[in-house]
């Protein structure tokens, strides 16, 4: 290559770091159907049919299957490694995604990710859920922005689609072994079976196991019965399988079938906890300092938030105590099927069936909280079923596309937040309270059935040779109904709870409450009911076959529901959209994409803990603005060498937030605080406008660079190194100093060795060099007499080797 080719090239990507739209795909997806055989051509069904990634106008981020298995991809908590525009947040065991500031961090039993998660087509919900592992997937496409025409209700963030590998028409196994620190081992494998002419079979299946990644001192905290003695946390321990069939019985019918079920055994990470009472940690002199700043001052009482405290400092964010009783377990299994049919009925019309069932069951588990709590779940159960029918194709030069889609969901759960006995009593005069039930600070069951349908449709209009005009609608009714039991804490105590089987006596194991049996008892029936329409409108111009700028405005909305308190309302976002995408060079192998947002965020649903007799509630909390700059480049430097660099610039802020504080009461009587001034008539909520929302940093830059030594007869050796830089942000919407994650990177390397036959390889991999564990939860909690911050912690640095066939 010439000289100045490698000079422009160079210059190219470091203009790309001025502003922010990764496509983050330097290899191709499957291309089947493509017509395109370039390999440079990436395809992707992010509008449901197969387009040129560059001619989709939407901003996405598309990884190959190889480039998945490269980057040691192997569930949810990954998605942010493969594209570094999401923002993953962990909360033991519950995975919540956040895309361009938009996102949940609640697992509230009525309300949905804001982020739509899909799996060959099928509607993903809960955030437990998406703790499961993934496995055999072809690719991911991540699309950022309101999705409401296609995708429908909750999807104000963006989409998430896994595809996940089909049956080959040849006869091909593969598979993967890998072994790493934390005695880390990951097995996949899977194998086509071809079926004579019209079909084909793949089973294909997983293994993952290592050890936690957060060390527990024994003795932590106070002391720890021996039965829950501390150790690690953050562990897993997962399997599974899937069976799909493809079937062609004619040129115009193709069904493909799966049939799936994966277990997941682990250890929740343990929350660090920095104890806002203990000593030197707390205001001193009955006066809000140390860090902390005082509010509703018309109050008798002096209360205290920590917004400067500065105890995470002092943690080591892979080993620190548990709390007094030590760790906790949660075991999950999942069963799903799901089905694609397609038919084309005319050269103008093809018609388009896909179908999910999912059934997810969590074991009764058992959550150690700081700093003598618990958590018992007896029961977790949820059974979804969502259901696509469309028709789309061209007529007269107009690509079209109409449907209905139906979404169905019956949750149940139980659970109960407790105190040990000898809280209230003398343990070391009395040790036979040691093992004995508690006085419960709550105690809850949680049963909800929604049902969601709505009709879609979307047109593209060509205006000439080289612009579009598109246009879309869909209207979607949602309705939940709901029994919500509630356990009066104050009378369901010790007493109350000897009526019942003891879930917390050693060696007895949880489990279901007979409800019946227990007095106190409130019983709350709710329902909501919400329909609205989305909408997007946008023009493509396409001056060339290597360039597509686009504008668009489009609108989404995510589901209101209900807490045992009311109901509250939907959140809407409206974006305004416009970007550039080109490629460039003899074969395409150069790509840049360019472009710039504007949501228009109203009725943000908040969650807030204020009393654990009542649970969580959801607050519509008011309004924000969002917008950003985003760009990216993908060079081909030569035959061997390939660079990439992206930049997202993000402006996050809360134009109105009104919600409530968890204080720091230095006389112990309250702890939460929801009305500035008890003394006026109507409430005057805190207004936290000028905040920035959760898991939002301000910039996030991405650049990676792979080169291929060529070996002769032996093959080739390829380097691999890619880093990813976030500036600081909050983990939630108070941004107190002790919830920010101070900027980062995150770097990673491999060397990966392939023969000349290409059938099998060996990768030597580190990820994360580094070594920093970035905040993936903290938040103040006042509970009782407790006033605690909370902290969890992404992955460590972990290397390894990874042997991989194929053939």
């Amino acid at each position: 290559m010439p000289k100045s080719t490698y000079t422009r090239a160079l210059l190219a990507g470091a203009c790309a770091l001025a502003f922010a739209l990764p496509a983050h795909a330097q290899d191709a997806a499957q291309a089947t159907e493509a017509e395109d055989t370039n390999p440079n051509v990436i395809i992707v069904t992010a509008q449901n049919r197969a387009q040129n990634l560059n001619d989709v106008p939407i901003k996405i981020d598309v990884v190959s299957g190889e480039e998945l298995q490269k980057a040691g991809f192997a569930s949810m908590n990954d998605v942010g490694q493969i594209a570094p525009v999401v923002q993953v947040n962990q909360d033991q065991g519950t995975v919540k995604v956040s895309v361009r500031g938009v996102g949940t961090t609640s697992n509230d039993e009525a309300q949905d990710t804001s982020v739509v998660i899909n799996i060959d087509g099928e509607y993903i919900n809960r955030p437990n859920v998406m703790g499961m592992a993934l496995f055999d997937i072809d690719r991911v496409e991540v699309l950022r922005g309101p999705q409401g025409t296609l995708y429908g209700r909750n999807s104000t963030g963006g989409a998430i689609n896994f595809i996940t590998r089909k049956p080959g028409k040849e006869f091909g196994v593969n598979g993967s072994i890998s072994y790493g620190n934390y005695n880390a081992i990951r097995a996949d494998a899977g194998i086509d079976l071809p079926l004579g002419e019209i079909a084909g079979l793949r089973v294909a299946g997983f293994y993952d196991e290592r050890d936690g990644y957060s060390k527990h001192p024994a003795g932590g905290g106070f002391f720890v019965f021996p039965a829950y003695a501390a150790g690690r946390s953050d562990d897993n321990k997962s399997y599974g399988g899937r069976a799909s069939l493809r079937l062609e019985p004619t040129d115009r019918l193709s069904i493909n079938l799966a049939a799936e079920y994966s277990h997941r055994s682990f250890t929740p990470g343990i929350f660090a906890a920095g104890d806002l009472n203990g000593a030197g940690n707390g205001p001193t002199g009955g006066a809000c300092n140390n860090g902390f700043t005082q509010v509703a001052p018309e109050y008798a009482q002096v209360l205290c938030v920590p917004s400067n405290t500065n105890l995470l400092s002092k943690v080591d964010r892979s080993n620190y105590a548990a709390p007094l009783f030590g760790i906790g377990h949660v075991s999950d299994h999942t069963w799903a099927a799901r089905g694609r049919i397609e038919y084309e009925l005319s050269d103008a019309a093809t018609i388009t069936y896909i179908g999910g069932y999912r059934k997810y069951s969590g074991d009764p588990g058992r959550l150690t909280l700081p700093t003598i709590y618990q958590s018992f779940g007896y029961q977790d159960e949820a059974k979804t079923q969502s259901h696509e029918l469309r028709i789309n194709g061209t007529v007269g030069g107009v690509v079209y596309q109409v449907g209905g889609f139906y979404f169905k969901e019956d949750l149940a759960r139980e659970s109960g937040f407790m105190l040990p006995s000898f809280v209230f009593a003398d343990p070391l005069n009395d040790p036979s309270l040691f093992g004995k039930p508690g006085t419960f600070l709550s105690y809850f069951g949680r049963y909800v059935k929604s049902d969601s349908k709505s009709v879609f449709g979307q047109v593209e209009v060509p205006l000439g040779d080289k612009l579009t005009a598109i246009g879309g609608l869909r209207y979607t009714d949602n309705k939940r109904n709901a029994t919500y039991l509630n356990v009066d804490p104050f009378r369901f105590s010790l007493e109350t709870f000897s009526l019942v089987p003891d879930p917390y006596i050693v060696g007895a194991g949880p489990g279901r409450k007979d409800f019946s049996k227990v007095m106190y008892l409130t019983t709350i029936p709710l329902k909501s009911s919400d329909s609205k329409v989305t909408w997007l409108a946008g023009l493509n111009f396409k001056p060339n076959s290597d360039t597509l700028i686009f504008v668009k405005a489009s609108t989404g909305f995510k589901a209101g529901g209900f807490d045992s308190v009311g109901t509250y309302k939907p959140e809407t976002n409206t974006a305004f959209e416009g970007g550039w995408k080109q490629t460039f060079g003899d074969h395409g192998q150069h790509q840049f994409n360019l472009g710039a947002f504007y949501y228009d965020y109203k009725d943000l649903q908040v969650s807030v803990l204020l009393d654990t007799a009542i649970g969580g509630q959801i607050f519509n909390a008011g309004k924000a603005k969002i917008w950003g700059i985003e760009a990216s480049a993908d060079i081909a430097l030569d035959d061997r060498t390939n660079f990439h660099a992206s930049a997202n610039y993000l402006n996050a802020e809360y134009k109105e937030l009104l919600a409530q504080f968890n204080v720091f009461d230095t006389t112990g009587e309250i702890n939460g605080v929801g009305d500035l001034d008890p003394n006026t008539d109507g409430i005057q909520q805190p207004n936290f406008a000028g905040n920035r929302p959760p898991f939002s940093p301000e910039w996030v830059l991405t650049a990676s660079l792979d080169h291929t030594f060529p070996l002769g007869d032996m093959g080739g050796l390829t380097a691999r190194v890619n880093t990813t830089f976030k500036s600081k942000y909050f983990t939630d919407f108070y941004n107190y100093r002790d919830g920010t994650q101070s900027a980062l990177s995150q770097t990673d390397a491999s060397l990966e060795y392939k023969p000349e036959n290409e059938k099998f390889s060996i990768t030597a991999f580190v990820k994360n060099i580094e070594g920093t564990r970035p905040l993936t939860y903290g938040s103040f909690v006042s509970a009782g007499p407790d006033d605690i911050f909370n902290w969890q912690f992404g992955t460590p640095r972990t290397y390894g080797v990874r042997l991989a066939v194929d053939f």
